[in-house]
């Protein structure tokens, strides 16, 4: 029986997946459950998101996707194409009078939402936008004057007073899902594609293991949050980051977890879900900020290039500055495909004001290599250290890489981990290897540049950003 001939009373809907692949807490199956008697799922492969991406974020993505068609009795209909062209198609296919998505606020998703939107009313269908992935969808946070706010502080206070919905309830039986497989005329069904093949260790993936890990958080490491986050060298942080991006757990769940503990810690962790809200609500109302300067006088800041710039920045990529906690980081980059958020800012300061590149090209790499890669999260927090966004911290501030080792990685455990030429090392003596008898052990690069006189620099060409006034 084809959907057209279906005798349901409110006929066929499509519920399209994007950044919320999961089951729970789900405002679009109730969007769709409440408008027809049934639904398809589907998921569309978008060669303009999935060509760009690193292997590991598609192969957490593939991952996740085959967690969802399990949970949904393998109904889960996987397409590839522009969505544009599919989502249309599929809703004829199954005369879907509506199809429902989660709304998206990055660049690239509202100009796709709204040519898919406007091939779909050319057949008399309609877009459905049933939440978001955040708890306060970008652009509903203002000041009283209706401007958005450009520093994270009065914006988290602003944040916190609008509020949230509480989790939606719903689970896979919320909605009746048609079998793909009986639909007629439309896209071939894809499958899920095989992992790529990637080096690094992934975390697991899906929204059972998300829900897992977020319980095991609020049990052992919530209250102690802020006291641990900056040590890399201790399991201190959530872990959630690559979670919240795919949508296997949505921040409405963990704030409403949040809501009956208290201390420092579990504030520390609703400040930081709240940091994701902030540079969302940036990028909402500043599209050209994913790669340009929030700031736009530091456009006049000078930067290297040429080849001596491309060899500091293979050094940088491949973890052989000869500082020892840049290149843990970014080995654990490459080893992970995640790095701690301390070590994200050291490496990040490293890149641009020791090495004198854009932070433009280090978010780029990030971006390839990363598992939890977020455009806003990720390109606003690049410019939060490089000091030319919103709420930045001041450009002037250039994290010492030595310095920086020796407090949040006091006994080297974090370094010894990911650069073994140095774990022979005892001690805070591996953050300064060059001092040791004989210098670096075991072929460890020497400094490739002297951090003081890089700091020097940095400043001096700040100020021709500042045109040398006070």
């Amino acid at each position: 029986m084809s959907a057209v001939d279906d005798p349901a009373p409110y006929g066929t809907a499509v519920v399209w997946f994007r950044r919320d692949l999961r089951v729970r807490d789900q405002p679009t199956f109730l969007a769709a459950a409440d408008g027809a008697a049934r639904a398809l799922a589907l998921f569309v492969l978008d060669p303009a998101l999935l060509d760009p991406s690193g292997a590991p974020r598609r192969t957490v993505l593939y991952r996740c996707l085959r967690e969802l068609d399990e949970k949904l009795g393998g109904r889960l209909l996987v397409v590839r194409g522009d969505p544009a062209d599919v989502v249309p198609h599929v809703a004829a296919a199954v005369d879907a009078r509506q199809v429902h998505a989660a709304a998206d606020f990055g660049p690239y998703g509202r100009t796709r939402d709204e040519a898919v939107e406007k091939a779909l009313a050319e057949h008399g269908r309609e877009f459905v936008r049933s939440g978001s992935p955040y708890a306060v969808a970008p652009g509903r946070v203002t000041k009283p004057d209706g401007t958005p706010y450009k520093v994270f502080t009065p914006f988290r206070r602003a944040w916190q007073q609008h509020g949230w919905r509480r989790p939606a309830d719903t689970d896979a039986r919320t909605v009746e899902w048609l079998d793909p497989d009986d639909k007629h005329g439309g896209p071939r069904r894809t499958r899920i594609p095989d992992d790529d093949r990637v080096e690094a260790e992934l975390p697991p993936a899906g929204e059972q293991v998300a829900l897992a890990r977020w319980q095991e958080f609020l049990d052992d490491g919530a209250t102690a949050y802020k006291r641990t986050r900056d040590r890399p060298d201790r399991p201190g942080t959530s872990r959630m980051s690559v979670h919240l991006k795919y949508g296997t757990v949505h921040p409405r769940t963990l704030l409403a977890d949040l809501a009956g503990r208290s201390g420092d810690g579990v504030e520390s962790v609703r400040s930081e879900l709240a940091w994701r809200e902030f540079y969302a609500d940036v990028l909402w109302h500043r599209p050209d900020s994913a790669r340009k300067n929030f700031d736009r006088r530091f456009d006049a800041l000078p930067s290297d290039s040429g080849p001596a710039a491309d060899e500091h920045f293979a050094a940088w990529a491949e973890g052989r500055t000869g500082f020892p906690i840049v290149d843990a980081g970014m080995r654990q980059l490459r080893e992970m495909a995640w790095v701690h958020n301390r070590v994200r800012m050291i490496v990040a300061s490293f890149l641009v004001k020791d090495l004198h590149l854009p932070w433009q090209r280090g978010a780029r790499h990030f971006m390839h290599y990363l598992a939890d890669g977020d455009l806003a999260s990720n390109n606003h927090g690049w410019q939060w250290v490089a000091g030319t966004g919103t709420d930045a911290a001041p450009f002037f501030r250039v994290f010492n890489p030595v310095v920086q080792g020796e407090k949040f990685d006091p006994e080297g455990d974090y370094v010894r981990r990911f650069v073994p030429e140095l774990r022979d090392v005892p001690g805070k003596a591996v953050h300064r290897p060059w001092e040791l008898p004989g210098g670096p052990p075991n072929g460890y690069p020497r400094p490739i540049v002297d951090h003081a006189e890089e700091r020097r620099a940095a400043l001096d060409r700040y100020e021709q950003v500042r045109g040398g006034s006070a």
